[in-house]
């Protein structure tokens, strides 16, 4: 396994992203982009829990890449939700240009925030050959209304995920891009491409009931699966992570 460390450039910022290349690269291999969710406390350096699962995927025989959105880790600028689907394109568009990559098999693996950026990006972008989405809200409601923007907004600046004093310009331009990404709009346009939802039975933050919405909105090929016992971080279980690579493997 080798990596290469670098960034993207998107609207002006230096995102900070890595990608793992399986010892084998003879022949073109599929790709994965996992894809992070919104962070609920400030960034720890010593937190490796997505490079481990990138090795995980990589070792399976995936060319797989992660980064940090804007607003996140070591990346430049401010959580923007609309602003990481432009992220997720530049993520795309760079995986795509490596001449490792086979083009005709390219997963997204997206958790909460980011298996919602997955959903949008996936319904806009052919390019993309399956998705699956973990711990998925079907839409921000939950999370962000007028009412609460302002604390919302207060609480992301304490973990240092909005970082610029005058960001937000505009708080209903924010939360519009919640809105607009909300995946019970998109998830229909996955088809005719597989999609895989993992949801925690006991999901604590996002509802179960927004897995089994998606599911519902989805046209086929779809297939669920709810993980007994689990909680929103299915990152860290492995009953999940153990479904979603088997699934990637009969259809990435």
């Amino acid at each position: 396994m080798k990596k290469t460390a670098g960034f993207l450039k998107v609207d002006k910022l230096n995102l900070v992203g890595e990608v793992c290349f399986p010892e084998i690269t003879n022949q073109p291999l599929p790709a994965v982009c996992l894809c992070h969710g919104i962070p609920a406390i400030p960034y720890n350096p010593t937190d490796h829990g997505y490079p481990v699962l990138a090795e995980r995927f990589c070792a399976a025989g995936f060319i797989t890449l992660i980064f940090n959105f804007r607003g996140t880790g070591q990346s430049q600028g401010n959580l923007d939700i609309f602003g990481w689907t432009q992220d997720l394109k530049a993520a795309i568009d760079f995986l795509s240009n490596l001449g490792e990559v086979n083009k005709s098999s390219f997963c997204l693996l997206g958790f909460s925030g980011g298996a919602a950026v997955s959903v949008y990006g996936a319904a806009n972008d052919p390019r993309i050959s399956s998705v699956i989405a973990c711990a998925c809200p079907a839409d921000f409601n939950f999370l962000v209304d007028k009412q609460q923007a302002k604390s919302l907004v207060a609480y992301f600046r304490s973990i240092g995920v909005i970082r610029d004093r005058d960001f937000p310009p505009s708080i209903d331009e924010w939360l519009e891009g919640f809105s607009m990404v909300s995946p019970i709009r998109w998830i229909d346009k996955i088809s005719p491409r597989p999609l895989l939802l993992i949801h925690g039975e006991k999901d604590e933050l996002v509802a179960v009931e927004h897995a089994f919405r998606l599911y519902e909105q989805a046209a086929e090929p779809k297939e669920i699966v709810i993980i007994p016992g689990a909680g929103h971080r299915l990152r860290l279980e492995e009953e999940a992570i153990a479904t979603a690579l088997n699934w990637l493997k009969t259809h990435c």
